[in-house]
């Protein structure tokens, strides 16, 4: 399925996240998390190129794991993505919804 982003036609699943990482980029990025209702900042990128990063090194996510990760702390991630912060980071970060979420 496709959709348009930031004028850029880019494929999702149905949950609306990226099926192809190489289509991300920082103005997607500020798309979705417009959708979100997340004001992006530099402060959120770590986190994203860390999501990212683990992803790319098939490393399974979880909150606690992003909270140990040194990048951001779990109340951290929690101020920075509030409400869902795995899911939202993940789906601004342009990578799959981890298993870890509902």
């Amino acid at each position: 399925m496709e959709t348009t982003i930031a004028g850029k036609n880019i494929a999702v699943n149905d949950e609306g996240y990226l099926t192809d990482l190489n289509q991300w980029s920082r103005e997607v990025a500020e798309a979705i998390a417009q959708e979100e209702g997340i004001q992006l900042t530099d402060d959120h990128m770590p986190v994203i190129e860390y999501l990212q990063e683990q992803y790319k090194n098939e490393v399974p996510l979880s909150i606690r794991k992003v909270g140990k990760s040194g990048v951001v702390d779990i109340k951290g991630f929690y101020a920075l993505f509030p409400g869902g912060p795995l899911k939202k980071a993940s789906r601004i970060a342009g990578i799959p919804k981890p298993a870890s979420c509902i």
